[in-house]
């Protein structure tokens, strides 16, 4: 059953009140790296060792590039967390939204046409070739 008019207007609403409690947030991921350095006596380099890592990163894309951060300290890698976390629910209410307003669009009625005529456009004169002459 199709739902009312009113009642995809209170579901915009309601979804723009919760876009407007949404906290702090960024997109990217968070990804782990590991590897070997480039210090050949390093126990990284030894047959059987796993290496370094992993290593958490804060991965993103600014201006068409990829864009890579490490954390300084666990805090800053949960404040990542949290704000990506909070991006996902954005990019979720984000599609909502517009699911709901195109229901909208389809269910509001056409406006009525006024009584008036309309104006077309202007069209030029055609060349006919002659020029006159004064």
């Amino acid at each position: 059953m199709p739902e009312s008019l009113s009642a995809l207007e209170e579901e915009r609403r309601s979804l723009l009140h919760q876009l407007s409690q949404l906290r702090d947030f960024r997109p990217g991921s968070i990804t782990a790296t590991g590897g070997r350095c480039g210090n050949p006596r390093c126990h990284c380099h030894r047959p059987g060792e796993a290496g370094h890592g992993p290593t958490l990163r804060l991965t993103y894309k600014a201006g068409g590039k990829t864009v890579t951060e490490s954390f300084s300290t666990p805090t800053a890698q949960r404040k990542a967390e949290g704000e990506i976390a909070e991006f996902r629910k954005y990019q979720q209410l984000s599609r909502a939204f517009v699911e709901v307003n195109e229901k909208i669009c389809r269910q509001r009625p056409i406006p009525e046409e006024s009584a008036a005529p309309e104006q077309g456009k202007k069209r030029r004169k055609r060349f006919s070739g002659k020029w006159r002459r004064k």
